[in-house]
């Protein structure tokens, strides 16, 4: 458990440095624990490094980054008896969150010394895996714009996310689409699907997290036709607490799903990022898949 590979994204030119990985390095040596620290570029970078330290087996990789570094690093990992950790050092950290894993650095590297193991479950569609959610429709193409936006236009991030969001609103384009769960099929035309990694809180103010991640279920979201006026009544219903009275909300849950559409190519977010894939769109979720380091549960 003293060793682990450490594999950090410093491509966002945070500073993190040759200095900052000698201080990282002490600070895990504080605790008792050896690590081999990479300070990885870029993706390709960082995924040649989880792979690296896979062979050299290590029996411990920790993703230091945001979500979308916590999804690449754990489709590595995913299946190589290796255990996962996780440093949060995004702007939301979903999956350290709801796991409970602090944001402060020292705790966190005091969360992986005390070698608390959950297994956690991994949603999955086509192939390619999430940790939180995976969404069609709407923030997709937000993304995809505010990725746009950061390129050409230089702008913040959450500058381009607001500018893409009014795009996104004003254009307002709907998708037909079948969800077939077990024998029964569902037809809907809607703004998005949203499609969760087990049960999210959709009302009140912890709209947005998971109390568990080992319930063995996808929970599906979708908005039946709703107007850009009806959109922002279910915000309001979800603030309010009364979303599932919604005709236009609808909730369903399994462990697989099949997603069908006329379109040959659809954009398809998954814990942030966006693939384009060839429908149909075949989610399951896979219980129990991975061995993460968490803090130990609060006893009752």
């Amino acid at each position: 458990m003293s060793r682990m590979a450490v594999i950090i994204n410093a491509g966002a030119g945070l500073g993190y440095g040759l200095p900052w990985r000698d201080s990282l390095a002490a600070r895990f040596a504080s605790h008792g624990l050896d690590a081999d620290i990479t300070l990885a570029a870029d993706l390709n970078h960082l995924m040649e490094a989880v792979r690296a330290a896979l062979a050299a087996g290590a029996p411990v990789v920790v993703a230091g980054g945001g979500d979308g570094t916590v999804n690449a690093v754990a489709s590595v990992v995913l299946d190589s008896g290796a255990m996962f950790g996780v440093l949060p050092m995004g702007t939301l950290n979903h999956f350290a969150r709801d796991l409970r894993i602090p944001p402060q650095l020292d705790a966190a590297i005091a969360n992986l010394a005390a070698g608390h193991v959950a297994m956690v479950d991994v949603g999955e569609v086509n192939g390619r895996i999430f940790l939180n959610n995976s969404s069609l429709g709407l923030y997709p193409d937000i993304v995809r714009d505010r990725q746009r936006q950061q390129r050409r236009l230089g702008r913040g991030k959450w500058t381009a996310f607001g500018w893409a969001t009014l795009a996104a609103l004003k254009r307002y384009p709907f998708l037909s689409v079948r969800l077939t769960l077990g024998e029964q099929g569902h037809a809907r035309r809607t703004p998005f699907v949203f499609i969760g990694n087990n049960e999210y809180h959709m009302q009140g103010f912890n709209i947005g997290e998971r109390a568990r991640i080992d319930g063995g279920t996808l929970s599906v979201y979708v908005a039946q036709r709703p107007t850009r006026f009806g959109l922002l009544k279910l915000a309001l219903r979800a603030l309010f607490g009364r979303l599932r009275q919604s005709r236009e909300f609808h909730v369903f849950q399994a462990g697989e799903m099949v997603i069908e559409t006329r379109h040959r190519r659809l954009r398809v977010a998954t814990d942030g990022e966006v693939s384009v894939m060839a429908p149909p769109l075949r989610y399951r979720i896979r219980p129990a898949a991975l061995p993460v380091l968490v803090p130990r549960p609060l006893e009752k």
